[in-house]
């Protein structure tokens, strides 16, 4: 499988990526910054430089075209403001989505968040962010793309165990971003998990496993 990770420079994508690679897939990560160029390259991906935020459709478009899937884990990160949750968090994977139909993707992850369900409505950044979650998830589900829609729980960089407890209901519990990799890239070769909106946090059962049954 060909897989274009757009924010790849990012924790979780740094991860998947290296995934991906073990199992034999090809991997494009989309970056921002030339200076990341090498880091990918030591991942085993291939590094294109795209900024998401700025870019035209039509230059998404032609950064991921020949995928055969594509994944959202790009984000505005900690330290940004409520305006940045917008413009990336939201507005970035609107456009990716825009991108994957005019180039022909048909796959199409997004990495979301527990709370995106019932997001709040004031004004703070942490709210502002889980709305931006909420229209850009509901972007994805309302289109004609494969789509999978996976939220996780409270990050963690503690080791990954190989397992997790995946579920279709919110759940509020951490997870090390080394389980939410492992847990992406389980979904990205699970075709049933086209349609599926997955919840995400530690749990005791193999990934794969903890996969197939939430999917019934």
């Amino acid at each position: 499988m060909h897989v274009a990770i757009a924010g790849g420079h990012g924790q979780l994508a740094r991860r998947l990526a290296r995934l991906l690679v073990e199992r034999g897939d090809r991997v494009r990560g989309l970056i921002r910054k030339p200076e990341h160029v090498d880091d990918l390259h030591a991942d085993g991906s291939e590094p294109v430089l795209c900024d998401l935020e700025a870019a035209e459709p039509s230059a998404v478009a032609a950064a991921i075209s020949g995928a055969d899937a594509v994944v959202l884990a790009a984000g505005a990160g900690p330290g940004s403001g409520p305006e940045r949750k917008l413009t990336v968090d939201r507005d970035g994977a609107v456009k990716l989505l825009e991108a994957a139909v005019s180039a022909g993707v048909r796959r199409y992850v997004i990495v979301s968040s527990v709370g995106a369900e019932s997001p709040p409505a004031g004004d703070d950044v942490f709210s502002v962010y889980l709305r931006a979650k909420a229209e850009a998830d509901a972007a994805v589900v309302a289109s004609d793309r494969d789509w999978t829609v996976v939220r996780p729980g409270m990050l963690t960089d503690d080791p990954g165990t190989g397992s997790a407890l995946v579920q279709i209901d919110p759940i509020r519990e951490s997870v090390a971003r080394d389980d939410v990799a492992a847990v992406l890239a389980a979904v990205l070769h699970e075709p049933r998990s086209a349609g599926a909106v997955l919840y995400v946090v530690a749990g005791e059962q193999p990934i794969d496993e903890a996969l197939a049954e939430a999917l019934g």
